[in-house]
C-alpha cells in the first residue's frame, strides 16, 4: 500500500503543477478576445475600406488598390510624410537627450527624489486638449508670456504657431516638454538597475566622468534607450490631438501630417477609403519601425 501511495505522489505533483497552468491560459482568454475586438478587427476592417470608393448619398464601390495609387501620386500625402517623419525625428532626438540627461541627473540626485518624480510625471498625466490650450496661451503673440519674456532681452515677438518655418519645431518642443519626464523615469529606473561594480572598476582604472557616461554609462543603457524610442515612436507616428488643436494643420499645410490629412480627408470630405487607406499606410510605417527598433535592441543588449 505504501509502495502505491509513493508511485502516485509524482503523478498528483504533476497534475498540481498543470492545473495552474490551465487556469492560467483560460484567464488569457478573455484579454485576447478584447485585443481582437478593439485591435485586429478594425484594421483589417480598414484595410477593407481602404479598398472602397465612397461617395456621399451612394453605395460604396469596390476599387481594390486604386486608394493607394491615387495616395502616391498625391503632393499632399508626400508632404503629410514628410512633416510625419521630420516631427518623429526631431520630437524623438529631443526627448531622448534631454531624457537621459535629466534620468541621469536624477540617480544621482537624492534630494526629494520623491517629490521631484511626482512633479515629473504631472505633464504627461495631463490631458492633450490641456497641453494644447495652455500652449496656445503661452504662445500667443500678443498676450502670451513666450514673446513678453523674448521682449525682456531684445527680442522680437515670433508666431511660434503661425509661422511655416517654426510651427513643426514649436510643435516638436511642446511634445518634448510633455514627454521628456517619461523618458527620463525610464532612464531612471534602467540606470539604477544597472550593477555598480562595472562603475568602480573604470573609476579605479582612473576614468573621468566623460569617459565613464561615454564607455560605461551608455553602452550599458542602450537597451533601455531603445525600449524608450520605440514607446515614443509609437506615439509620435500617430500624433494628431496637439496639432490639431494649436494649428489644425496650418498655417496652410505647414503641420499637417498624415494624422491631420486622414482626418480631414475623411471628415471634412468625407472620403473613408481615401483616409483609411492613409491610416493604414501610417500604421505599416509605425509596425515597420518598431520591427527596426525591435532588432537594433536585440544588438546592443547584453
Amino acid at each position: 500500500m505504501s509502495t502505491t501511495v509513493a508511485a502516485d505522489a509524482p503523478m498528483r505533483s504533476a497534475r498540481a503543477r498543470r492545473r495552474p497552468t490551465a487556469s492560467f491560459k483560460w484567464m488569457v482568454i478573455p484579454a485576447l478576445l478584447f485585443a481582437a475586438g478593439m485591435i485586429v478587427l478594425p484594421f483589417f476592417w480598414a484595410i477593407w475600406l481602404s479598398a472602397q470608393e465612397t461617395m456621399i448619398g451612394g453605395e460604396p464601390r469596390f476599387i481594390g488598390l486604386g486608394n493607394y495609387q491615387r495616395l502616391l501620386a498625391d503632393e499632399e500625402f508626400w508632404n503629410g510624410f514628410r512633416l510625419t517623419m521630420l516631427l518623429w525625428l526631431l520630437s524623438l532626438a529631443l526627448q531622448l537627450v534631454a531624457g537621459t540627461w535629466l534620468g541621469l541627473l536624477l540617480a544621482r540626485s537624492n534630494a526629494a527624489r520623491g517629490l521631484v518624480r511626482t512633479v515629473l510625471v504631472s505633464p504627461f498625466m495631463l490631458p492633450p486638449v490641456v497641453i494644447g490650450m495652455m500652449a496656445i496661451v503661452i504662445l500667443d503673440p500678443g498676450l502670451g508670456v513666450a514673446n513678453w519674456l523674448l521682449a525682456r532681452i531684445g527680442l522680437g515677438p515670433l508666431l511660434f504657431l503661425a509661422d511655416p518655418g517654426t510651427v513643426m519645431l514649436t510643435v516638436a518642443l511642446i511634445d518634448t516638454w510633455q514627454w521628456t519626464p517619461f523618458v527620463a523615469l525610464i532612464v531612471l529606473g534602467g540606470y539604477l538597475s544597472l550593477p555598480r561594480d562595472v562603475f568602480e572598476a573604470a573609476e579605479i582604472d582612473g576614468a573621468d566622468a566623460w569617459q565613464r557616461f561615454r564607455r560605461v554609462t551608455l553602452p550599458l543603457l542602450a537597451p533601455t534607450l531603445v525600449t524608450a524610442a520605440v514607446l515614443r515612436s509609437v506615439d509620435l507616428l500617430r500624433f494628431f490631438d496637439v496639432i490639431y488643436i494649436t494649428t489644425q494643420g496650418g498655417p496652410g499645410q505647414s503641420s499637417t501630417t498624415l494624422n491631420i490629412l486622414a482626418y480631414r480627408r475623411g471628415f471634412e470630405f468625407f472620403e473613408f477609403g481615401y483616409a483609411a487607406a492613409l491610416m493604414v499606410t501610417l500604421s505599416a510605417i509605425v509596425f515597420g519601425s518598431v520591427l527596426a527598433f525591435a532588432r537594433i535592441r536585440r544588438s546592443v543588449a547584453w
